[in-house]
């Protein structure tokens, strides 16, 4: 996907390659999506983009289902708590992967970037967690618990008040989704049963 982006920047930007990897990499520092970047400052179109970079990806080739994500889903006592997606990425893509990953049955809904409005509202803005909110029906903050692997989509949610495990394969809090039944023990059904 980084090879797609920086190639976008530098075909529709008219960079040469190495500024394009670098513009890509400020835009996606300074706003967590290098998409809102392009459109903020060079206006470009983000369904353009997306069809070019997001659903130009091979996914069906690299995502497939894991059984290990699906028990781990399935042990979730959803009468204590209801699932939701929440991601920058746009509805197409979303679907898409929780689809290859086969894992749509386990959630009440997904909150997306919408890239067919502008501004864009993506994390780690606020404004995008307070949609999640609503999309949700969620009214208190303390009621969020969220799980990313971006650290300042974390810190965000983090300042919100909500409850944040930051997903990270070589440290920090937790390094597989699996700890998630040691981090919200709460929301696991009892393995005693």
């Amino acid at each position: 996907m980084a090879d797609l982006i920086d190639q976008y920047f530098a075909k529709h930007l008219d960079l040469p390659y190495e500024d394009a990897v670098r513009l890509h990499k400020e835009y996606y520092q300074n706003y967590g999506l290098a998409i809102e970047g392009l459109v903020r400052h060079h206006q470009i179109d983000p369904l353009d983009y997306n069809a070019k970079v997001d659903d130009a990806l091979p996914l069906d080739g690299i995502i497939k289902p894991r059984p290990e994500l699906k028990q781990l889903l399935t042990d979730i006592d959803t009468s204590k708590v209801k699932l939701w997606l929440l991601t920058n990425a746009y509805v197409n893509h979303a679907k898409r992967v929780i689809r290859l990953l086969d894992i749509e049955e386990f959630f009440d809904g997904v909150t997306y970037c919408d890239y067919s409005s502008v501004p864009l509202t993506c994390k780690p803005h606020p404004d995008m967690y307070q949609k999640a909110m609503r999309e949700a029906g969620v009214e208190k903050h303390e009621d969020c618990f969220f799980v990313d692997d971006s650290y300042g989509n974390c810190k965000s949610s983090q300042e919100l008040g909500w409850t944040t495990a930051h997903l990270v394969e070589d440290g920090y809090q937790i390094r597989h989704l699996e700890e998630l039944r040691t981090v919200f023990p709460q929301f696991f059904k009892s393995t005693a049963e």
